[in-house]
């Protein structure tokens, strides 16, 4: 009965893995559409339970693993620019950071249903789908989620199969990459399979490099017909120079004679990660209707990243020189994750529900400190050099602005040096009713009791906080035909006030309430045909964050603020040979403070953002790509003095399949060889985008 709810409807998931598709992965892709369009339901996935797309009453976009292979996507960050609704933030040059729709994260990650919540660039090689799940989360996913989450489905083993993938890539940068993804099924109850990947990192940019090394292997066990075991284990290596880009002018854009100039030290503008993760899962279905699933998650993060930055310039009054501050941080993080859910399906007079209850237990023991740049000239973190290529700086040792030789310490000044452990419980049910074949309710509700206990080494002093949040979510969904639903939903999340990676919960935030968000949403999705897809939706995102009175501590001010919007998509086949993926959306909003709304627009948030890809297939061998991605200008500051301008930029692909087992793929970018600046961290760190550029693949499977 659960398999049943699919419907027929098409799916997202079905949609990109088939046009992608080729006779030498044709047997995956079909497995890729039937799994695909209950969103992985006989799997650990992002929702838990099977419901079919169509009947989410939410916005929510899938990339397959073909899609990636064929778009030439190497990171999160290329994937999040062909999606609507979301956009990159700069993550200071060595973290994922995505704002979605308007509201950034660098936490709102997770692997197979499970929080991944360390900032690093997470790899693409092991993954069967990316999921992006707009609006919060937080019935299902807990803490965050406040404007939507990004989930990445890991490959498992395929028993009753034995097969060998490869791809090998190089670019006219100088990187080049290498993956592999090997099946062995070895009887009929039991299955190997190992991914693994090596990358040596280059760009555009000077002193760029790095390398990035990650294996998986994983193994599924079918104990019995009704009982499956995954079990995964991965390492992951990654070392690269972080850029922070470049500063902004008098007119508060970034300055384009700077493009060329990294501000930055050579050696010691750098990103260290080693990473070990790992997952079970047991999967047991107790009848045709009743299934549980229980997982187990252990992650261990060591982290170490450094680097100067541009801090300040003044176009105007000292146009031929820059301030530099900087800071080396180091993150020791165990994640322990203990999830388990119950999935039913039921009917009673004529009334049909499909149930989720489940509970999660989260340990989390994480040690960070940082330190800042110590110059031994000015005796504090900043230091004034003058602009050139390169800056008179390396090892930490270099040449001022006013020509006398300085030297940095990373040893002397004490940021901060903080031990936290939290432990949170979470319980959560879900019903989605389905009242006639033409109305579906879905109500639901989730308690997390969040504890930290934080203490700060230089204060030698422990603070201690217990946020207890219920997380409502309700949703209608209408289908007046079986292809076609309309749906509103409401939901609510939370972020308590020690912030999305915990460091502190000093001066008044562990007396202070979490914030809270609360968004409603309405939408259509259309099903116009098996293989093509439309979804529109529109949407109101407002937080509520408790701040203590100026003129009375005892009491609280709530500032409340705002973020609306529409998105729209579609996706699919226009013709046999023409597949399509397109995507718009409009965002607007105002900063509220006490006095109420300021006339200023939230940081990173563009108007209009758009994207197309367009992939014909020519012939029975050849196929042909050609994507847009626009962006409309959006502030770096919350005070709107520095902005991103607007940027579009074209790109292409061409693949052919010299036979059934080999593909031969170039994708080409930025061909109008624009300079442009996609995403910031702050007023003087802009990033510079790729000129034109191309990336050789071959890819097979034997």
């Amino acid at each position: 009965m659960i398999g049943s709810k699919v419907r027929g409807a098409a799916s997202v998931a079905a949609l990109t893995a088939a046009f992608a598709a080729s006779p030498a992965n044709a047997e995956v892709n079909d497995e890729i559409v039937v799994i695909g369009r209950i969103l992985y339901a006989d799997q650990v996935n992002a929702l838990k339970a099977p419901t079919p797309i169509i009947d989410v009453p939410q916005s929510l976009s899938i990339i397959t693993a073909d899609e990636i292979t064929q778009r030439g996507f190497t990171s999160i960050g290329e994937i999040i620019n062909y999606t609507p609704g979301v956009n990159t933030s700069q993550g200071e040059g060595h973290r994922d950071a995505i704002v979605f729709r308007g509201v950034r994260s660098t936490a709102d990650f997770f692997i197979d249903g499970v929080r991944d919540d360390v900032q690093y660039y997470r790899p693409l090689y092991n993954l069967e789908q990316v999921e992006i799940l707009r609006g919060p989360n937080a019935l299902l996913f807990g803490r965050g989620g406040t404007g939507g989450i990004l989930n990445r489905v890991t490959k498992k083993g395929v028993i009753g199969e034995t097969f060998t993938g490869f791809q090998a890539g190089v670019d006219t940068f100088g990187e080049f990459s290498f993956q592999i993804d090997a099946n062995y099924s070895t009887s009929d109850t039991a299955a190997f399979r190992i991914n693994a990947m090596y990358e040596s990192l280059n760009n555009h940019r000077d002193f760029y490099d790095g390398d990035r090394f990650g294996i998986n292997p994983t193994a599924q066990f079918q104990l019995s017909p009704a009982t499956t075991l995954d079990l995964s284990y991965e390492y992951v290596d990654h070392e690269r120079f972080v850029d922070r880009g470049i500063p902004t002018g008098s007119d508060g854009r970034p300055v384009e004679d700077f493009q060329d100039i990294v501000f930055g030290d050579p050696e010691l503008n750098f990103t260290e990660l080693q990473a070990h993760l790992i997952r079970a899962s047991l999967q047991h279905e107790f009848s045709e209707n009743l299934k549980a699933n229980v997982s187990a998650f252990y992650g261990d993060y060591d982290k170490v990243y450094a680097n100067f930055y541009a801090s300040g310039y003044d176009q105007a009054a000292t146009p031929d020189v820059v301030t530099l501050d900087g800071y080396i941080d180091a993150t020791d993080r165990q994640n322990l994750i203990l999830s388990g859910n119950l999935v039913g399906q039921f009917g009673a007079a004529g009334v049909n529900h499909t149930i989720i209850a489940g509970g999660e237990y989260i340990n989390t023991s994480s040690d960070q400190d940082r330190f800042n740049s110590f110059w031994d000239t000015t005796m504090d973190d900043n230091e004034i050099f003058a602009i050139a290529r390169p800056l008179s700086l390396r090892g930490g040792v270099g040449v001022n602005a006013a020509g006398v030789p300085t030297t940095n310490s990373y040893t002397t000044d004490l940021n901060d040096d903080t031990r936290v452990s939290i432990d949170v419980f979470s319980a959560y049910i879900q019903d989605q009713i389905e009242f006639a074949p033409w109305l579906d309710v879905v109500l639901g509700v989730r308690f997390d009791s969040f504890d930290i206990e934080v203490f700060n080494v230089p204060a030698n002093e422990t603070r201690t906080r217990t946020d207890e949040e219920f997380s409502p979510r309700f949703g209608v969904i209408l289908k007046p035909m079986e292809t076609i639903s309309l749906y509103g939903s409401f939901s609510e999340s939370f972020l308590p006030r020690s912030g999305e990676q915990f460091a502190n919960i000093n001066g008044d935030n562990d007396a202070l309430d979490p914030n809270t968000f609360q968004n409603l949403e309405a939408g259509v999705k259309w099903d116009i045909n098996p293989d093509l897809s439309f979804t529109a939706a529109v949407f109101e995102i407002e937080q509520s964050s408790p701040q203590v009175a100026d003129n009375d501590p005892a009491t609280l001010d709530v500032i409340d603020s705002e973020i609306q919007g529409f998105e729209v998509q579609l996706q699919g086949f226009l013709t046999q040979r023409w597949f399509v993926s397109a995507g718009y959306s409009y965002l607007d909003g105002e900063q509220v403070d006490r006095t109420g709304p300021t006339g200023l627009r939230p940081r990173e948030l563009p108007e209009n953002m758009f994207s197309l890809w367009n992939n014909y297939q020519a012939t029975d061998r050849l196929g042909l790509g050609l994507g847009l991605i626009y962006q409309d200008e959006s502030f770096i500051n919350n005070s709107n003095t520095a902005v991103l301008p607007s940027y579009v930029r074209l790109d292409a692909a061409a693949y052919y399949d010299v036979s059934d087992n080999l593909r031969l793929q170039v994708n080409l970018e930025n061909l109008t060889d624009e300079l442009y600046f996609p995403n910031s961290h702050a007023t003087h760190q802009a990033t510079v985008g790729e000129p034109i550029n191309a990336r050789f693949t071959v890819s097979g499977r034997f």
